[in-house]
């Protein structure tokens, strides 16, 4: 069976009650809210990751602040093949900070919108399960950086 390890890292962004989501539209044209990031380029830091995707997905400058946590999942479908497989992904969470730059769409990428939303209407929006694994460590800071929604024991 033929194996996928992508390690990505993303930046959870909130600043006066609102977060900061790009929406990713899938192969099929399916458009749903995520973190801004994406996959680390060979040799590439995990910050450095986060910084260029955030500019990239959002026109903003980022700084991380924290490290939040690291979340691990697995699908039977390989990424790159779109076929049978056993693909993992390694998600590296930050807490950002915006320091610079102007809210714009990505061009040419795997995002078409970067927008703004209050945290109160974040559970109703058609997201990835990601931002909800990414606000969840954002309030509760788990001391090993592992989210409760993908731990294993709370199954």
């Amino acid at each position: 069976m033929k194996q996928e390890l992508r390690v990505a890292a993303y930046a959870v962004c909130v600043r006066d009650d609102e977060m900061l989501l790009a929406r990713w539209v899938d192969r099929e044209g399916a458009r749903r809210w995520t973190l801004p990031g994406g996959g680390m380029d060979h040799g590439e830091e995990p910050v450095r990751t986060v910084v260029r995707e955030v500019e990239e997905e959002t026109g903003y400058l980022a700084e991380p602040t924290a490290l939040l946590g690291i979340d691990s999942i697995r699908r039977s479908r390989l990424r790159r093949l779109a076929g049978p497989g056993d693909f993992q992904g390694l998600r590296i969470v930050y807490e950002v900070r915006i320091t610079g730059g102007a809210l714009r769409p990505e061009t040419g990428g795997s995002t078409d919108l970067a927008a703004w939303h209050p945290l109160a209407s974040v559970p109703t929006l058609d997201r990835v399960e990601l931002v909800d694994i990414g606000l969840q460590l954002w309030r509760e800071r788990p001391p090993v950086g592992r989210s409760r929604l993908t731990d294993p024991a709370n199954g």
